[in-house]
């Protein structure tokens, strides 16, 4: 009922039933209002009732008489009823004064008239106004009544009494004082002092006020009297203003300067206040200094504290430190004039020590944030309050074992905050009380210990108790915990000198949270915590300062005495001091050493925030982690990792954090710290990842763990065992081994294909090397540091890893090979135990069973990795078998375990020899080696025993392993692609691996195995390989190609081990019936001769490959082939030309690349070096594989021609000026034509000629024919030597010719080394020269050889004819044999030409029937009238026989001797012939370079007509390549020293003569 407004009817019917409603109604509003609230003085709707019902009798709507009665009725229902009604007077009153109407104030004042029967006068004269008064007759007069209340109101209010003071009567104060400090200790109370100070008060008539200052002087006097006092004052005054003014004026006359508030006021302040005698906020306004003076001295406190901090950092020059100190001193001076004490930190204090903890604090809120407690009273007073509140838990649950501590007194005020019994208590005050200290805990190292082991049995419980409705409480007092650690603990340990004991102590706590939580303190110590504070901000310069004064002086000398110092600063301030340190190591590499040795003073929760600094350090987002070239990875990370693995394998740190750290940026996508990894893992666990193993090195690799730690490693790790344990935990403990693997196997695509887009792609190799070779190391430690069940339990099987987890094949294997190797070898023991056998057969055959066991479900699983198709050549089993096996399994390192051996053995003898050691070291040093001198001894034993039966299980399996079903050449292409080229670049010991294996699979006599295939495939397809190779994978690669190398250079070396090791093996079947292999025909098999000249057709392969490679002016072309060929070294080149091919090629890298990649010329220059030392050990080409030299063409310098300038062979007859199209196309041929149907190549079978153009020896029947030739020959050579001596004519022409051949042989070696250095006119002018000077020569008969050589052509014929049925694959493999004199002048003359050409493309091993016609083409392109040619060379031939005879018939009788000489002499003469070549080139006098600036335009086509003639002489000419065999016997070495001799000389003298009659027709050619 809001307002109640009386409706007209109840006015009209009031006598009827108005006057009823309306008392009903009032008394239903009394009754609301008592239940609603008890208490109502008066109710709001009543006085609106009243309101309304007399504002009616005003307006003259009801009589007087009437409204008057029922107010009386209605004084009846409440006592303050007649209040009520004389507050609605009051109200009417003022409403009707200010009427015009006076009718209606009437009516008013007979109302209240007729009512004061029932409203007392005294109210009305309290409420109404004077006037009203007046006219009612209540008052005489209003102006009296006026006068009257302004007098009584002054003698109130403003009158003073005169009161008895001290100074004029003091009898009464005296008494007082007496009363007051009497001895207490009786009966008597307050209560019976108070009334002796009454009854003294009304005696002397002693002002009140002044009693009670009195009384609060004796109690400031008396400030333990608490008890007695506080009653006192409380009953004497209860006013607490008064009080308040008393105190305030008490204060205000200490605030003075110098002058000094006595801490009795502050108790007696402190103890009013806590028993509320008084309140805060009046007495606060009382107390100096001002709020406003207290916040801006904080911040000026700040702001000095930031320039002391800048000062030390600056750099100052002397004469300003001397200005810097007379200001010092000023300020000083001025600090001596003490300003008047802070009486509010002295109330602070005050209250803290009785005790009231809730006034204390609304103090400390009045000001800014620590400033309260940076003053050590107050701080010391707060920590005693915390001490007693966390008493009674400390003890239950703090108190470590066998520690005694002292009792402390609780307060007496009962009033204080309570102690706590459980740890939830400490959230009611102890936790508030802690945030408000802050770092000013420093000051009470004994509660710091408290609260640090409090946290510590708090952990306890909260580890242990697992129950689900406590856990919500447990995980709030954590964050509690966590936050005093933050706001309070760390802080606190940062005010703290040097105090180790505390930095263990809070260790013991901080050990118990997990990482994150620790590394979130520490970052929030490190980058806030120290801004907070002026002393902290003072402290943080000063740690600064310290640090760079030491680490100026650190060196390698002095690490003890500064390792102390770093120790000592560190204990308080270790985020500041390893953030200075960090950033002097990422610019200086060279303190790492020094910096890792000092650090060993530091204590448990330094290495830990170590740990954190670094990661911190690593994870800087303003650093560039690439060089400012995006090449190559910043050094600051580099020095950084360097450290991690240093620091963490040297010191007990945690390494949880910075694995997961390598993880996360990994997940991320980013690679550049697997950096860290590596560096870790190489320190602690010992394993090293290097491509620049030694081949010691590699070999101890492949032996058992003693034999790796000892001799595989550059740098022997020793003592791993802990670290390694360490990092095997922290990897198991946090789950990281698997993602970790997993997420580098991926990475390594990651790297190419999501980082490498805008990425410089040398530096895209170098991550993926990194990424690659830590993946490598890391695989190999787990495998080497998990037990079998931990590795197992956390590998998955193959198919998963590939299929699932998306692992490329290489990585799953790698990862699960250990996980194979063991379940091998733990069936195999179970299979021992349950079959007591010791037969060696029985251990074998469990042995097999055991590995058929395991590795069938592998076979199973292997399958879906691959299409259905792939299956139909490899078996599963062969794949498994070749993925899960090492090194260890194929072959036992004798020769690594003997040097180990033998160097243990001398080191105990220089042990035994040194008379300096101690005899108790010599001892253990002894004892130590020769320990492991028997664990080498033993691990040898137990290889030996494994690889015998690895041995015998692949040789049951062998035959299953390769399937018939397509061709060789598909089988042999699946096993490159899926095994042999992913693995052999996958690491060092693998690349040697692949090729043991394959070396492997030839000895075993696998079915269906080409070898020749193999290798022929490995050599021939290098150039795809190297390009798309990463800087570590060419190492690798070049590795594996050395080892391929090896075997074939040992089948080369020997007939004898050729035949042992190949001759009946099926891998060198050159046929392949449909019956499979029956044992092997002796004609189908490759014979010692055509293997040496495949081998040399291989390595020619690898010099047009090394070429192009070399001049395609690509980065990674060209870095990639000279690691190769460093690495094939050994093996490669052992052919002359070829070797000064690829000489010619890197001298001229190594101008080019100077100035522009200086990497590239350090590679070139290195390779270079290399290659000339090796010079020595190559041999000729006709040394290297037994061929005779055309008697007229052969020169040494068309021998040592080789590829030349342009890669090509001298002897090259299948190339046209049609360039790398073609020889694209004979690539693809190349790829295919091994597996093409016998109808599709019985021509390639019967002429094939190989990439370096000589033509193929074709057979084994060919070779045959070929001897019976031979024997022939050598007859015709005895006849000849038979004719009579030289003439003196005969003499003088063949010194003549001597001088043609030295000048034709270095025209030509000139221009083809130095052909870019003659411009081009004056080789136009040179050349034209030459022709003309030459054309004479060539005009001498030909006749003489025309028969012979017809002869020669009907037997190749028939030859070929026989040959015509046979398979394509011996002819694709053998070596250049025999060629024509006319093919060799036309291939001098197109070599020319062709010299400046570009390197050649991916040459093919076999051409096809397509490649025929271009290679007869362009054998006729210039040889226009060879029958002609070849009479004129024969003559020249016979004529230059009889004149060798002559002269040789007098050695006869030093046959032995002559023959060693002349075996020199080739070599020797050749390298003084290219002595002088290079002379006339470095001064000018290449004469010949014209001869080879033809342009390719020159040799167009000829007409129609020409190419009929070409084509009907090229049968001929073709057919007379074999010929060249009939002068060199197939063993090459039972041919007569004296025929050696012969030839030697006469290839000499005829060179000339033919390279004359060349340029001659050259010329004629041109004029046509």
């Amino acid at each position: 009922m809001a307002t109640l407004i009386l409706p007209g009817d109840w006015i009209k019917n009031w006598e009827k039933s108005g006057k009823h409603e309306f008392l009903n109604i009032s008394c239903f509003c009394l009754k609301m209002n008592c239940l609603l609230v008890s208490c109502v003085f008066t109710s709001p709707d009543m006085q609106a009732a009243l309101y309304e019902l007399c504002w009616q009798v005003v307006q003259g709507n009801l009589k007087l008489d009437l409204a008057a009665s029922v107010l009386g009725d209605m004084m009846e229902l409440r006592d303050d009823m007649p209040s009520i009604l004389a507050d609605v007077f009051s109200i009417l009153d003022i409403e009707t004064g200010a009427l015009e109407e006076k009718n209606k104030r009437d009516h008013y004042t007979q109302l209240v008239g007729a009512c004061l029967f029932f409203v007392p006068e005294a109210i009305l004269k309290e409420r109404l106004d004077p006037e009203t008064l007046e006219s009612l007759g209540l008052i005489k007069q209003a102006h009296q009544f006026n006068q009257k209340i302004v007098k009584i109101k002054t003698k109130l209010f403003y009158k003073q009494q005169k009161f008895n003071l001290l100074r004029e009567e003091n009898e009464g104060y005296a008494k007082l004082i007496t009363e007051l400090g009497q001895d207490l200790s009786g009966n008597i109370t307050s209560h019976l002092v108070l009334e002796s100070i009454k009854s003294l008060i009304g005696c002397f008539n002693l002002d009140p006020n002044r009693v009670l200052d009195i009384i609060l002087e004796v109690y400031e006097g008396r400030s333990d009297q608490d008890e007695f006092f506080l009653p006192l004052i409380k009953s004497y005054m209860c006013e607490p203003l008064t009080l308040c003014h008393i105190l305030g004026f008490k204060f205000k006359f200490y605030q003075e300067p110098n002058e000094e508030t006595p801490k009795s006021l502050y108790h007696i302040a402190a103890a009013l206040l806590h028993h509320s005698l008084i309140e805060l906020e009046d007495l606060y306004a009382h107390l100096m200094p001002l709020d406003v003076t207290i916040v801006e001295e904080h911040k000026r406190e700040i702001s000095e504290a930031k320039q002391i901090a800048r000062k030390l950092v600056m750099v100052v020059v002397p004469s300003e430190k001397s200005e810097d100190k007379e200001k010092d001193k000023e300020k000083e001076e001025e600090k001596n004039e003490k300003p008047p004490d802070n009486q509010k930190l002295g109330l602070l204090e005050a209250l803290l020590r009785i005790g009231d903890w809730h006034h204390a604090q609304s103090i400390m809120d009045q000001m800014p944030s620590f400033y309260a407690t940076s003053h050590k009273a107050i701080a010391l007073a707060l920590c005693q309050l915390v001490h007693l509140t966390v008493e009674p838990l400390y003890r239950r649950a703090g108190v470590p074992k066998g520690a005694r501590s002292c009792v402390m007194r609780p307060l007496r005020n009962k009033r204080a905050p309570r102690p706590a019994e459980s740890f939830e208590d400490l959230r009611r005050d102890t936790f508030s009380m802690l945030c408000y200290l802050g770092p000013h805990l420093s000051h009470d190292p004994i509660l710091f210990a408290k609260i640090v082991r409090l946290g510590k049995g708090f952990m306890k419980e909260y580890q242990s108790d697992g129950r689900a409705d406590v856990k919500d409480k447990m995980e709030t007092l954590l964050s509690c915990f966590l936050s005093i650690a933050d706001q309070v603990l760390l802080p606190s340990l940062s005010l703290m000198e040097c105090n180790a004991c505390m930095s263990e102590e809070l260790w013991g706590l901080f050990k118990l949270f997990p990482y994150q939580h620790r590394y979130r303190l520490y970052g929030q110590w490190k980058n806030e915590t120290y801004s907070s504070h002026p002393l902290l901000v003072k402290v943080k310069a000063q740690t600064v300062d310290r640090a760079k004064y030491i680490m100026k002086r650190l060196t390698k000398e002095n690490v003890k005495p500064s390792g102390r110092q770093i120790g000592k600063l560190s204990h308080s301030n270790p985020t500041i001091l390893f953030d200075y340190i960090l950033s002097q190591i990422q610019w200086y590499d060279n303190l790492i050493g020094p910096v890792v040795d000092s650090l060993k003073y530091l204590t448990s929760l330094n290495y830990d925030v170590l740990a954190y600094c670094i990661i911190e350090a690593l994870a800087n987002p303003e650093k560039e982690k690439m060089k400012h070239d995006d090449t190559t990875i910043s050094s600051w990370l580099q020095s950084l990792a360097s450290l991690c693995g240093a620091v963490f394998r040297k010191y007990p740190i945690e390494l949880a954090g910075l694995l997961q750290y390598v993880t996360n940026q990994l997940k991320a996508g980013k690679s550049f710290d697997l950096l860290i990894l590596k560096e870790v893992v190489q320190k602690m666990a010992g394993i090293e990842i290097t491509d620049e193993m030694t081949l010691e090195q590699l070999e101890a690799m492949t032996g058992g763990e003693q034999l790796k730690a000892e001799g595989g490693y550059f740098g022997q790790i020793r003592n791993t065992k802990k670290s390694s344990q360490r990092l095997k935990d922290a990897l198991l403990d946090h789950e990281l081994a698997l993602p970790l693997c997993l997420l580098m196997a991926q990475q390594r695509n990651g790297v190419v294909f999501l980082e490498g887009g805008e990425k410089h792609l040398k530096l895209v190799g170098k991550l993926y090397d990194q990424c690659h070779d830590t993946l490598v190391q890391f695989g190999g430690f787990l495998a080497s540091n998990l037990s079998t069940e931990d590795y197992i339990k956390r590998v998955p099987s193959i198919d998963i890893l590939c299929n699932q987890f998306h692992t490329p094949h290489d990585a799953a294997f790698f990862l699960s090979r250990p996980m194979y190797a063991h379940q091998i070898l733990s069936k195999y023991d179970e299979l021992k135990k349950a079959e007591k056998g010791n037969r060696q057969q029985q251990k074998v055959h469990k042995y097999v069973a055991a590995c058929e066991q395991v590795m069938a479900p592998v076979h199973e699983a292997v399958v879906s990795l691959h299409p259905p198709r792939v299956w139909d050549d490899l078996r599963p089993q062969f794949y498994a078998t070749f993925w899960s096996l090492t090194m260890y399994d194929l072959a036992v390192p004798h020769s690594a375990y003997e040097r180990e051996v033998n160097k243990l053995k001398a080191q105990i003898k220089a042990i035994e020899e040194n008379p300096e050691i101690p005899l108790n070291k010599k001892k253990k040093e002894k004892e130590r080696c020769t320990a492991l001198q028997d664990k080498l001894q033993e691990e040898e034993k137990k290889q030996l025993e494994h690889v015998q039966r690895v041995l015998h299980r692949l040789k049951l399996e062998k035959d299953n392993w390769l399937l018939a079903k397509s061709t060789k050449n598909e089988t042999i292409t699946k096993f490159l692609q899926l095994c042999l080229f992913p693995r052999c670049i996958f690491s060092a010991i693998d690349a040697v691996y692949c090729a043991r294996f394959v070396e492997l699979v030839h000895q075993q006599k696998t079915p269906n195995f080409c070898t020749l295939l193999c290798y022929d495939r490995v050599f021939s397809a290098i150039i795809y390989t190297v390009a798309s190779c990463t800087e570590n994978e060419s190492r690798r690669y070049g590795r594996f190609l050395c080892c391929m190398l090896e075997t074939v250079t040992r089948w080369h070396s020997d007939r004898a081990i050729y035949e042992k090791e190949c001759g009946n093996y099926p891998g060198f079947l050159t046929i392949f019936r449909a019956t499979g292999f029956d044992g092997g025909n002796k004609a189908d098999q490759l014979d010692y001769e055509n293997f040496r000249h495949v081998v040399h057709k291989w390595h020619y392969m690898l010099t047009k490959a090394s070429v192009h490679c070399l001049e395609t002016g690509e980065y990674t072309h060209i870095r990639n082939i000279l690691i190769v060929l460093t690495k094939i070294l050994p093996c490669y080149p052992k052919v002359l030309n070829l070797g000064q091919a690829l000489e010619c090629r890197v001298h001229k890298i190594c101008l080019e690349e100077k100035e522009k990649r200086p990497d590239l010329y350090a590679l070139a220059m290195g390779y270079s070096g290399q290659l000339k030392s090796r010079k020595v050990h190559m041999v000729p080409e006709n040394e290297f594989h037994h061929k005779e030299q055309p008697v007229r063409s052969a020169t040494p310098a068309s021998q040592q021609n080789g590829p030349g300038s342009t890669g090509k062979p001298a002897t090259s007859t299948s190339k046209t000026e049609e360039g790398t199209s073609e020889d694209g196309d004979r690539g693809k041929d190349k790829s295919q034509g091994t597996a093409k149907p016998v109808n599709k190549a019985n021509s390639a079978a019967a002429k094939v000629t190989t990439s370096n153009g000589n033509g193929a020896l074709n057979s084994t029947k060919a070779v045959k024919e070929r001897d019976d030739k031979e024997k022939s020959g050598k007859e015709k050579k005895e006849k000849k030597e038979k004719t009579p001596g030289s003439t003196p004519e005969t003499k003088g022409e063949n010194r003549r010719e001597k001088q043609r051949d030295e000048r034709a042989g270095k025209e030509e070696r000139a221009a083809r080394e130095g052909k870019e250095k003659t411009p081009k006119a004056d080789r136009e002018k040179l050349k034209a020269e030459e022709k003309s000077g030459k054309e004479d020569k060539t005009k001498a008969g030909n006749g003489e050889s025309k028969e012979p050589s017809r002869e020669r052509d009907t037997v190749k014929e028939s030859k070929s004819k026989e040959k015509g049925d046979r398979s394509a694959v011996a002819g694709s493999l053998k070596s250049p044999g025999a060629r024509s004199e006319s093919a060799e002048s036309e291939r001098d003359h197109k070599r020319r030409k062709l010299d400046s050409h570009s390197s050649p493309s991916h040459s093919s091993s076999v051409k096809d029937n397509s490649n025929e016609p271009k290679d007869s083409a362009s054998k006729h392109h210039i040889t226009y009238n060879s029958v002609a040619r070849s009479k004129s060379r024969e003559r020249e031939t016979d004529k230059k026989d009889s004149e060798n005879t002559q002269g040789r018939s007098k050695e006869k009788k030093e046959e032995k001797d002559r023959k060693e000489r002349k075996r020199d002499n080739p070599v020797s003469d050749r390298e003084m012939s290219q002595e002088s070549k290079r002379r006339k080139d470095e001064n000018g006098t290449n004469s010949s370079k014209n001869s080879k600036s033809t342009s390719p335009s020159s040799d167009s086509p000829l007409s129609a007509e020409k190419e009929k003639s070409k084509r009907s002489k090229s049968s001929s000419k073709e057919k007379g390549e074999s010929v060249k065999p009939e002068r060199t016997s197939s063993g090459g070495k039972k041919e007569s020293r004296h025929d050696k001799e012969k030839s030697d000389k006469k290839e000499k003298r005829d060179s000339s003569g033919g390279k004359e009659e060349k340029k001659h027709h050259k010329s004629s050619d041109k004029h046509r």
